[in-house]
């Protein structure tokens, strides 16, 4: 039996009106808005915090991944006039700060759920700085799984733990938890440049930190820019619009070692049936980022 038009539930106190649950949002696989609600409701425990006090860009496939999409920075003015909003730079985004706004986006068809290094409290700190690895053909995967575990151990030497998950694409996302009071998105950008640039020149075959895309084929682009203070990263536990529902799916430095040691690729490949079992097997792998507290050391 397919699932009706339209239901209502309540959630957490919240009533929300759920639509058009039926509808196939990854024609591939055949998965519904239903799964998609389903997800997002199940995975919240471990992904709202993740969202909490941030400004919210979704990524809307009303149509499914194959309909086209739309960026929606500024909160609808339909939103529930339970869900949080916060005005950073004259724009009101929703802040997902509970389960029914999460519930809510994904009734909306927002497949992907982007936000700021920093929070909406305090929007001109970073509580992180991000590297995204961005693989140009035909590198892949673990292309980028060989260049995060470099940089690991570079950010080791200096004293910085760093934590990794998959963009639920083809490349991988390192942060370095901060957390700290006195850091902006200018001294984050300058120090993931820097440390790109000495990947960059220990292997200029493999890696770049140069944008244009005519310089990546075959390398692994380390996204430095992505700590600008105006750049979103996709969210830990987000659906990807990919031909199958994946997910940006927080991983161990031991689980990239081990797809490099077998040479296979969909080791590091995650659906969200996979990803609601390794939360219910090993919890939050990407707590750290939100708890853990270090400081930037100088570059010399």
């Amino acid at each position: 039996m397919s699932p009706p038009r339209a239901t209502d539930v309540t959630i957490d106190g919240r009533r929300l009106r759920l639509s058009n649950l039926g509808k196939v949002m990854y024609p591939t696989t055949g998965f519904t808005k239903a799964g998609v609600v389903d997800y997002y409701a199940r995975v919240g425990g471990v992904m709202v915090p993740h969202l909490r006090d941030r400004l919210v860009t979704m990524v809307r496939y009303p149509d499914g991944v194959e309909g086209g999409s739309f960026f929606e920075k500024r909160c609808p003015g339909h939103a529930p006039a339970w869900m949080r909003q916060a005005t950073v730079d004259d724009l009101t985004q929703c802040v997902v700060d509970d389960l029914p706004s999460l519930v809510w986006m994904a009734n909306m068809a927002a497949l992907e759920l982007h936000t700021l290094q920093a929070t909406a409290t305090h929007p001109d700190r970073p509580t992180a700085m991000v590297f995204d690895l961005d693989p140009g053909e035909p590198a892949g995967v673990l292309d980028c799984g060989r260049v995060g575990v470099e940089l690991r151990d570079v950010l080791a030497e200096l004293g910085l733990t760093s934590v990794v998950k998959t963009s639920g694409s083809k490349g991988l996302h390192v942060a370095v938890p901060l957390n700290t009071p006195g850091v902006t998105a200018d001294a984050t950008k300058s120090f993931a440049l820097a440390l790109g640039q000495l990947l960059a020149k220990r292997d200029p075959k493999r890696v770049t930190t140069v944008m244009k895309k005519e310089n990546r084929p075959g390398k692994v682009f380390v996204d430095w820019s992505q700590n600008d203070r105006h750049k979103t990263t996709v969210c830990a536990y987000s659906l990807r619009a990919r031909p199958h529902p994946t997910v940006s799916t927080p991983v161990t430095w031991g689980d990239v070692e081990d797809a490099l040691d077998a040479g296979d690729e969909d080791a590091l490949n995650f659906v969200t049936d996979d990803v609601l079992a390794r939360v219910e097997r090993e919890g939050d792998l990407y707590a750290a980022n939100l708890e853990l507290r270090q400081e930037l050391p100088a570059l010399g």
